[in-house]
């Protein structure tokens, strides 16, 4: 029995793949779980594994293709050829068996025409006499349902007029959706006319709301997407998006469609972080990392979570809830060559300062070596994006989906600060944070933002608060 190895979910948030390797070939015996394909996203390299045992009859792919989640990458022939041959043997037995079996009623059947001849000749005579009599009912009946069929059909042609006037008044009822898969398509502005369902009977699901939005409203947008011809005013280069180019694109429209953004700024002075991260550098560098304000940031953004639980929550539009997380994770926005990547520092709180900076350094080489996993990728909470090391003074970062807030942090500035009587040099940090205003409010926002100034200049101060 052939079965198919489809491409599966590589991580969160991730639709579309690059074949970079083939690992078997066609006629090769493998095992379940055994990798048959290595596939580079934008966020990870993964390996593919066979979802079942057999032999590799079709390939269906080649390196460098482009793939979907769902899209069959190859066929395995299932079972064991011997008990395959051993069927085939058994079929043959049965089919000669079931030959004799005919040959013999043939011979039944012929011994006994001769005595039914006659019986079939009397019964032949009688039923022809039937027909004659019957044939004049006949007549009269196909006369009568062919008035009755003249007559109705002006009825029916009104019906059908009446029906095709009324059609598409009635086309947003003919739509088969629950009432909450609808509310998600009018949260999201999705036309439910244009989706052809995937559920029973047709029926619209949440997730063909959703892949619909994300893939973008096509005739609404056909007109932004069609671009004039550069090269009508100058010299023009074309090149082809990567793997992590074309997701990010995606995210980041997605999240921005989908999430009404509010941006709280801030300040913090930071010179006494700076003065610690002088004094105890060393002892981090031993331990194998560097210690760095993003690492310090990591440790109170998650002690904030706890203090602030809404920014740890997703929104679930189409239950009308929210989903409050026990848990502490923060992603970290990392640039790499190949674009942005955001790989998850898993149970943050339960971490030392010395101990995320560590795990924040090996996380953030993985990225630039493109060796991150799809675990490295998952499970976010909350994000963080430092811009400092290239400059700016303030952004307003995108939240990334399905999370609810990221904080944005820019280049520090030395700034004349008045403190008892006198200016004095303080080094000043750049804070922006973004967030969903469907689930946070502009108190919560502000509040928040305040208690992460005060931790970066006071964290005992802050924890007391």
């Amino acid at each position: 029995m052939a079965k198919e190895i489809k491409i599966p979910q590589i991580s969160e948030g991730v639709d579309t793949a690059t074949i970079s390797e083939i690992l078997v070939a066609k006629g090769d015996k493998i095992e379940e779980e055994q990798a048959v394909v290595s596939v580079e996203t934008d966020k990870a390299t993964a390996e593919v594994p066979a979802t079942s045992g057999g032999t590799v009859k079709e390939i269906k792919v080649s390196e460098g293709d482009e793939v979907k989640v769902g899209d069959v990458v190859l066929i395995l022939e299932e079972g064991d050829e011997e008990e395959d041959s051993a069927e085939d043997k058994q079929e043959e037995a049965a089919s000669e068996e079931e030959e004799q079996q005919e040959n013999k009623d043939e011979n039944e059947v012929e011994d006994s025409a001769e005595d039914t001849k006659e019986e079939s000749d009397t019964e032949e005579e009688q039923q022809q006499e039937d027909e004659d009599e019957d044939s004049e009912e006949d007549v009269n009946k196909k006369t009568q349902e062919k008035k009755e069929q003249e007559n109705s059909s002006d009825e029916e042609d009104k019906t059908v007029e009446k029906d095709n006037s009324s059609e598409e008044k009635n086309d947003s009822s003919e739509v088969h959706a629950s009432p909450g898969v609808r509310r998600l398509a009018r949260e999201l502005k999705v036309d439910l006319q244009q989706i052809k369902g995937s559920g029973e009977s047709g029926r619209i699901t949440e997730k063909d709301v959703k892949n619909h939005h994300k893939n973008g409203d096509k005739k609404s947008g056909s007109s932004l997407s069609k671009l004039p011809d550069f090269s009508k005013w100058g010299t023009v280069e074309t090149k082809k998006l990567n793997s992590i180019k074309k997701t990010t694109a995606k995210n980041v429209t997605t999240s921005w469609q989908s999430i009404p953004h509010v941006f709280q700024f801030g300040e913090a002075d930071i010179s006494g972080i700076e003065a610690y991260i002088e004094k105890h550098q060393d002892k981090v560098e031993e331990a194998g990392g560097k210690l760095t304000l993003t690492s310090i940031l990591t440790k109170i953004v998650a002690t904030a979570l706890h203090q602030f639980p809404i920014f740890n929550a997703s929104i679930d539009v189409e239950k009308e809830k929210m989903i409050l997380k026990k848990y502490v994770n923060i992603s970290i926005a990392v640039a790499t060559e190949k674009g942005l990547l955001v790989p998850v520092i898993k149970n943050a709180d339960q971490k030392s300062i010395k101990d995320l900076s560590v795990e924040i350094a090996e996380i953030a080489q993985k990225a630039r070596d493109g060796e991150l996993s799809k675990e490295d990728m998952e499970g976010g909470n909350f994000s963080i994006s430092n811009l400092g090391g290239i400059g700016g003074t303030n952004f307003t970062p995108i939240v990334y989906y399905p999370q609810v807030a990221i904080l944005g942090v820019s280049r520090v500035s030395t700034k004349p600060v008045f403190v008892e009587d006198k200016f004095e040099p303080k080094s000043i940090l750049p804070l922006s944070l973004s967030y969903d205003h469907r689930l946070i409010d502009g108190a919560d926002g502000a509040a928040f933002i305040n208690w992460i100034e005060k931790a970066l200049e006071d964290p005992y101060e802050a924890l007391l608060s």
